[in-house]
């Protein structure tokens, strides 16, 4: 056990090594050539009342965020948005700030402390919540083109390969919603060929759990739902970032900005240190230069922007991480309580399907 323990940890501390690497290279790339005083310059110049404003409309976005992962977990337990709104809060300030993207994980574990909900099963929900992040980052690339149509070859390629990564997880997931039953003897077999039958069983419970937080995707009105929440999360943060635009002396269109969100959040899905930085900066900054925004008035923006959308909900975070007493240890005990309930549950039914 001992030593399974310090593989996990030697693992994690190198893709925590992985994704600091990646944001020193993309920081690096973003603001070589830059003469950083010009930035400070632009940056110390923002207009505040503006900066108020979108820093506030961000957390209707958060306010959003809760809904949807209420409707999300509805088919586990209805728990009220008032107890939800916390927990959002506290996953999103442990991405922030805590390697690994263990906010996900530590929004999971509080859940199950406070409502008892399967770690595993809302983490599924999660999952789902990111795939459908995703769709309405490509509707956004897609919507804004004929109006902010754009040429370069590297947000081609992001565009490429995102709606391979996007539009392939969530045809899996949804396959694997509607037949669960096929699904289940298809990763049952799996398990059983390839582990030993101690951890196959262990991985059946898992699975089994996970397949329970995807039921929302069987039902049509329910993925109109979460599609429509979806877009309205991100049109709202878009409207942030066209507060913020004006806390700056440039204007591009909404059409523009919401191209910006798509790239940015779809750039933030790779390896990075906590914050997303550097991964959310530099493709902000290319995308306004791309449409005539000058470099340093992209970035001093870009920076800005980054700052705002991290402060306030990481505060927010720490006060409700205080409220709910939990510590730094909670973080770690998070990813003890999944490997907990793989050895607890040797596996659950799984509904009947229509086509069975």
């Amino acid at each position: 056990m001992g030593k399974a323990k310090t593989r996990q940890r030697a693992r994690r501390w190198l893709a925590f090594g992985i994704g600091v690497a990646v944001s020193a290279l993309f920081l690096y790339e973003g603001l070589k050539g830059l003469r950083l005083a010009e930035v400070w310059h632009d940056i110390r110049g923002v207009h505040l009342g503006w900066l108020t404003a979108g820093a506030t409309i961000y957390f209707l976005a958060v306010w959003g965020r809760t809904w949807r992962w209420h409707y999300l977990l509805h088919s586990l337990k209805p728990i009220p948005l008032r107890k939800l709104f916390p927990v959002v809060v506290i996953g999103y300030m442990g991405n922030n700030v805590y390697p690994f993207r263990a906010g996900e994980v530590i929004r999971a574990y509080v859940l199950r402390r406070n409502e008892g909900v399967s770690v595993t099963a809302s983490l599924a929900t999660i999952v789902v919540e990111r795939i459908f992040d995703g769709l309405v980052m490509l509707i956004f690339v897609f919507v804004a083109l004929p109006f902010a149509d754009f040429k370069t070859p590297w947000l081609r390629s992001v565009v490429f390969f995102s709606t391979i990564l996007f539009w392939g997880a969530f045809l899996v997931f949804l396959v694997m919603a509607l037949r669960p039953q096929r699904t289940r003897r298809l990763y049952v077999a799996l398990f059983d060929r390839l582990l030993p039958p101690a951890l196959a069983l262990k991985a059946r419970g898992l699975a089994d759990h996970f397949m329970s937080g995807l039921e929302n995707l069987r039902r049509p009105r329910d993925l109109a739902m979460i599609l429509l929440s979806s877009l309205f999360i991100w049109l709202t943060e878009t409207t942030k970032y066209w507060f913020v635009m004006h806390a700056f002396d440039f204007r591009v269109s909404f059409f523009v900005l919401m191209l910006m969100t798509a790239v940015v959040n779809l750039a933030t899905t790779l390896p990075s240190s906590p914050g997303y930085v550097g991964t959310f900066d530099t493709p902000g900054i290319k995308v306004l230069v791309a449409y005539g925004v000058p470099e340093v008035v992209a970035s001093a923006y870009t920076l800005v922007l980054h700052a705002a959308l991290w402060l306030p909900i990481t505060l927010l975070g720490f006060y409700y991480l205080y409220r709910e007493r939990l510590s730094w240890q909670d973080f770690s005990r998070a990813q003890e309580v999944v490997a907990e309930e793989l050895g607890a549950n040797e596996g659950m039914p799984i509904e009947s399907e229509a086509d069975a």
